[in-house]
């Protein structure tokens, strides 16, 4: 049973905990910086990056650099890695306007860069997204009536639009395969979170749009069958009365019957338990973490929250509910974290400082990294 907890400034305040391998066994605990799994972060390397001991980090790619055969795109955004015979390929999605598209990078054994190419192109404001079971990629526009393309991360097929899925501005998805569906968030103002249910799990190209709807912040929810997903002319957040409303939907994770997702307009992360149909708040506080987004997660029960700004960290939420920091980007004030994902054997996590150094709001400065370390599993 998913129970509520809250964490607030400085400490963090639990009711109980939620069930299964990710969450359980919490006890009343703070949550001082530095008092992670991993230990203070240390002084930042040349690269920029700070890092907890035994960690490292090198630059994979650069917004206006060949990588593997590719020009890098500006603004990268949303990623996820795939495997790839002894290796494994990172693709990450770029958030700018007509052009945005995604791109992928494939990995040999040691993190040698075997080559770089291009999975997606001709589309607006790739924002975030969600890798699926059968390994493609749902890239998503974040623009009004935006669309989602299910992308092929090895290069051999056409990426296709997926309209069942809805028309609004997405942000990210999470699939969930012990229900076979896939969960969406909205980055409105008034954003909902969404369900689709396609008709045969493994192909999205026809299903059932669904929202989740609620009386309360908290508790028990329900879902309602949105009527109009191609949002012409009522946007989908309009078209069901008792539908919840966030304060604009971010990044998405799913493990173990929990939907982990992000809004950053009251700074929260949610967790949504699909086996009891819940809602709860996991993260409700202004520090460590600030200007939640993009989450990932590990095996262990561990999320990893990039932050929008804030002073640029990946926060660690450990399933004993410690809030801390595992890494900070510096000298890059006006950008965000954005895209976090580990390689298969969860040894190595990427993520890429959106608009780097410079922070030009074109993202031609998007610098793409990788650490390598101890991470739990």
């Amino acid at each position: 049973m998913l129970r509520r907890t809250f964490v607030r400034t400085g400490t963090l305040v639990t009711a109980a905990a939620f069930a299964g391998s990710l969450w359980q066994e919490a006890a009343r605990a703070t949550a001082p910086r530095g008092a992670g799994p991993y230990g203070s972060l240390g002084p930042p390397g040349a690269d920029g990056v700070a890092l907890p001991p035994g960690f490292t980090g090198r630059i994979v790619a650069r917004t206006g650099r060949r990588v593997g055969g590719v020009l890098w795109h500006p603004a990268p955004d949303g990623g996820a890695c795939f495997p790839d015979g002894d290796g494994w390929i990172y693709v990450s999605n770029s958030e700018i306007p007509l052009f945005g598209g995604a791109s992928a990078i494939r990995f040999g054994p040691g993190g040698t860069v075997r080559g770089g190419y291009r999975i997606l192109s001709g589309t607006n404001l790739n924002c975030a997204g969600g890798r699926t079971p059968w390994n493609t990629w749902l890239s998503c526009e974040e623009i009004l009536r935006g669309r989602v393309f299910e992308c092929d991360p090895y290069g051999s097929r056409a990426a296709m639009p997926r309209l069942a899925m809805g028309r609004f501005r997405h942000e990210a998805a999470a699939c969930d395969p012990d229900r076979q569906v896939v969960y969406l968030t909205e980055d409105e103002p008034d954003g909902c979170f969404y369900r689709f249910v396609p008709s045969h799990w493994g192909d999205l190209t026809a299903g059932r749009l669904e929202v989740l709807c609620a009386s309360s912040g908290t508790g028990a929810v329900t879902w309602r069958r949105v009527p109009d997903p191609g949002a012409s002319p009522e946007a989908t957040r309009h078209q069901v009365g008792d539908a919840r409303h966030f304060a604009g939907g971010e990044g998405c994770h799913y493990a173990e019957g929990v939907c982990f997702f992000t809004t950053k307009g009251d700074n929260r992360v949610w967790a949504y338990d699909a086996e009891n149909e819940s809602l709860e708040v996991v993260y409700d506080a202004d520090s460590p973490l600030t200007g939640v987004d993009n989450i990932t997660g590990t095996p262990s029960g561990d999320l990893y929250i990039a932050e929008d700004g804030g002073n640029m960290e990946i926060n660690l939420i450990t399933a004993d509910r410690v809030v801390t920091p595992f890494l900070r980007v510096t000298g890059h004030a006006r950008s965000e974290i954005t895209g976090p994902a580990f390689s298969p054997d969860g040894s190595r996590l990427y993520f890429s400082s959106q608009r780097g150094a410079r922070g030009d709001a074109a993202g031609t400065d998007g610098v793409t990294y990788e650490i390598t370390g101890p991470f739990r599993h």
